[in-house]
C-alpha cells in the first residue's frame, strides 16, 4: 500500500533569500521524510518551486530598481542554490513563471468556474494612496475584529484563525510603508467556499492521524467559511482565462491560488521532463498513493482547507456538482505536516522584523548537517521553538561532535590501528548481543516515527543508539585488550556494526555526514544522493535552473547491513567541527547577539 508517495513542499517566495525559519517549516522536515520513504522502497515524488508572482515581487523590484521578472530570476537562483546546498532532494524544484505552470493554473481556474465554484462579485479593495497599486490582503495588518489581536493580516488572523477581509480590520495599515489604505469598489472572482463546505467537512472527518494542532485548527474554520477572492488588481501574475477578463492588463489570478496549484503543475512538469507525460497521475489519481504537504503553520489554512476545496470543486464534488477538470479527478491530501514557528530570542524569525539568519550565510559558516540536526532535534515540530546561538553550540559540540562524531572516529581509528580492516568477530557476549539487538530494533522504532512525521522523537531515538554504543565502548575498553585480540576484535566489530546501523538511522537527517561515514567504513559509491542544479528550458521561453536528481541508484536502505570482515579501513577524518563556546555568547560577526 501507498507505494507512491507525494511530498508536496511549500513554495518559498521570491522576494529575497530564505532564512532558517523558513527551512525549519518546509525544507528539512520534507527532505527527512522523503529520504526515509525512498530508503524503505517507496516511489517518492518531491516537488516544489519558487513562488514568483504577486505584489510583493513588484515591491521588491521597485526597491532594487529591477523588473519583477529580473527580481524573480535573481531570487530563484539564490533560493535554489541554498536549498541544493542544504541537501533537499527535490525530484523537481521549479518556479511559477513557467508556461507549464500558467497553463495548469488556468485550466484549474476554468474548471472551478465552469462548475460554478468560482463566481464574480464586487468587493472593497485596498489601494496604496501613494502608489495607486492594489495592496494584497497579506500586506495589510491591523486589529482583528474578533479577538483583538494587533497584527492580524487582511486575509486571516493567525491568533484566532478566522478568515478576514482587509476592510474588517481595525486601524488597518500597509506592511510596506505603514500608510492607511484607501478602499474602493472593484469586481473580482471568488472561490465559493460555502458551496464546498459540506464536502470539505466530510473529508476532514476522515483525517484521524494529522497533528492535533492542524486538525483542530482546520475543523474550526469550516463553520465560518465564506467566499474568498481568487483574482487581484495587478499586472504581475497569470491572466484570468475567462472571456471579458483575459484581456484586462490589471486583473490577474491571486498569487495564493497560483502557488498552491504549483504542486500539481510541478508534478506535470516533472513527468514531461522525464519523457513520461502521464506519469504524474500515479501520485494524483491513485487510491494506493499518499500525499504529504509540508509547510509552516501560517500556511495551514491554504493547505488543509482552501487547496482541498479547490480540488473538490475542480473534481465537481461540491453541492453544485460538476464535471472533473481536464486533469481528471484528483486526490486530496493524505496529511498536512505543519510546523510551528522558529523564534529567535522570543521573536518570530522574520525578515520584516529584522530577526533573521539567512540560510546561505548559515551554510557557508557551519555546513548543512549542523543546521539539519538542530532543526530536527530542537526545531518547531509541535510548538514554537527558540533558536539561540548558545543552544546551537551546545547541540553541535555535545551531541554531534562529542557523541556521534567521537563514536565514529574512535571506533574506526582503533580498528584501523589494530587490524587495518573491519575485524573478524569471535564469540559474542551478552553485552555484545544486547547492543546489537538494540541497534537493529531501532529500525522499527525510528522507522515508525519517521513514517508518522515525528522527526524529533525519531532523531532522539537514533541518538539513543549512539549513546548506548559510546557506553559500550567505555565499558568494554578495547584499548586494554591487546593481550586478547579475539575479544578486542569482537568488541570493535560490534562497535563498527552499530556505527553502520546508526549511520543508516541518521541518514535522513545527516545525509552529508552519512556519505562520509559510509566511505570511512570502506564503502564505495553513492550512499546518500544529493540534488543537482540543471538548466532547462521551455519552447519560446528563456532557460532557467531547477533542482532535480536521480535518487534511485543510492545505496541507502532502511535495514541493518552486516559489515564484511576484512574490508580495508583508512584512518578517519573528523566529521564535525567543534564550535568555540564564545559563539553562544556573541553570535557570529554577520549575526551578532545584540
Amino acid at each position: 500500500m501507498n507505494q507512491h508517495v507525494l511530498a508536496a513542499v511549500a513554495w518559498p517566495y521570491a522576494n529575497g533569500p530564505r532564512h532558517i525559519g523558513h527551512v525549519s517549516g518546509f525544507g528539512v522536515p520534507s527532505d527527512v521524510f522523503s529520504r526515509y520513504m525512498r530508503m524503505i522502497g517507496k516511489n517518492v515524488l518531491m516537488v516544489s518551486g519558487t513562488d514568483e508572482h504577486g505584489t510583493a515581487i513588484q515591491v521588491q523590484a521597485d526597491k532594487e530598481g529591477l523588473t519583477p521578472r529580473q527580481t524573480a530570476d535573481k531570487y530563484h537562483q539564490v533560493i535554489s542554490t541554498d536549498l541544493k546546498n542544504l541537501g533537499l532532494t527535490y525530484d523537481l524544484y521549479t518556479r511559477t513563471t513557467t508556461k507549464n505552470h500558467a497553463a495548469v493554473v488556468q485550466e484549474l481556474f476554468r474548471a472551478l468556474h465552469a462548475n460554478g465554484y468560482v463566481v464574480a462579485k464586487t468587493q472593497m479593495g485596498a489601494l496604496s494612496p501613494s502608489t495607486g497599486r492594489t495592496l494584497p490582503d497579506r500586506y495589510i495588518e491591523g486589529i482583528c475584529p474578533h479577538c483583538g489581536y494587533d497584527g492580524a493580516r487582511g486575509d486571516q488572523c493567525d491568533n484566532c484563525g478566522r478568515q478576514l477581509d482587509p476592510i474588517e480590520l481595525k486601524n488597518p495599515r500597509s506592511r510596506i510603508n505603514g500608510e492607511t489604505p484607501v478602499f474602493t469598489e472593484t469586481e473580482h472572482f471568488f472561490l465559493d467556499l460555502p458551496a464546498l463546505a459540506e464536502a470539505l467537512g466530510s473529508w476532514l472527518e476522515t483525517r484521524h492521524d494529522w497533528r492535533p494542532n492542524v486538525l483542530k485548527y482546520s475543523a474550526n474554520l469550516i463553520s465560518e467559511l465564506r467566499p474568498r477572492p481568487v483574482t487581484r488588481d495587478l499586472d504581475w501574475g497569470i491572466p484570468i482565462p475567462v472571456d471579458g477578463w483575459d484581456d484586462q492588463n490589471m486583473k490577474r489570478i491571486y498569487v495564493w491560488f497560483d502557488a498552491v496549484t504549483g504542486y500539481l503543475s510541478a508534478s506535470i512538469e516533472w513527468a514531461k521532463r522525464k519523457g513520461e507525460p502521464e506519469a504524474w497521475r500515479q501520485w494524483w489519481q491513485n487510491p494506493d498513493a499518499a500525499s504529504y504537504y509540508f509547510m509552516g503553520k501560517d500556511n495551514i489554512t491554504f493547505h488543509s482547507v482552501i487547496w482541498p476545496a479547490m480540488l473538490l470543486g475542480a473534481n465537481g464534488q461540491g453541492v453544485r456538482g460538476g464535471t472533473p477538470s481536464a486533469f481528471g479527478t484528483l486526490d486530496l491530501p493524505t496529511e498536512i505536516v505543519s510546523s510551528e514557528y522558529l523564534t529567535m530570542s522570543g521573536s518570530k524569525v522574520s525578515t520584516s522584523r529584522s530577526h533573521v539568519l539567512y540560510v546561505g550565510d548559515f551554510l557557508a559558516e557551519y555546513g548543512p548537517d549542523a543546521l539539519r540536526y538542530f532543526i530536527s532535534v530542537a526545531g518547531p515540530e509541535n510548538q514554537d521553538a527558540d533558536f539561540t546561538w548558545e543552544e546551537f553550540v551546545r547541540r553541535t559540540n555535545s551531541e554531534l561532535v562529542n557523541e556521534w562524531g567521537n563514536l565514529v572516529n574512535r571506533s574506526i581509528s582503533m580498528a584501523h590501528k589494530n587490524v587495518g580492516a573491519i575485524p573478524t568477530p569471535g564469540t559474542l557476549t551478552d553485552a555484545d548481543a544486547t547492543l546489537l539487538a538494540a541497534s537493529k530494533g531501532a529500525f522499527t522504532t525510528v522507522g515508525d516515527l519517521l513514517g508518522r512525521a515525528r522527526f524529533k522523537a525519531a532523531i532522539t531515538e537514533s541518538m539513543r543508539v549512539v549513546s548506548l554504543a559510546n557506553k559500550y565502548l567505555s565499558d568494554q575498553e578495547p584499548w586494554k585488550l591487546k593481550s586478547d585480540p579475539e575479544r578486542r576484535d569482537t568488541v570493535l566489530n560490534t562497535a563498527l556494526q552499530v556505527v553502520s546501523d546508526a549511520n543508516t538511522l541518521l541518514t535522513p537527517f545527516l545525509p552529508h555526514a552519512a556519505q562520509k561515514i559510509h566511505e570511512a567504513l570502506g564503502g564505495t559509491g553513492i550512499w546518500a544522493a544529493q540534488p543537482e542544479m540543471v538548466e532547462v528550458d521551455e519552447e519560446g521561453a528563456p532557460s532557467y535552473p531547477v533542482l532535480t536528481g536521480d535518487y534511485t541508484t543510492q545505496q541507502a536502505s532502511w535495514t541493518s547491513t552486516p559489515l564484511p570482515a576484512g574490508r580495508p579501513l583508512e584512518k578517519p577524518s573528523p566529521l564535525f567541527t567543534k564550535l568555540d563556546d564564545t559563539l553562544g555568547e556573541t553570535g557570529p560577526s554577520w549575526a551578532p547577539i545584540s
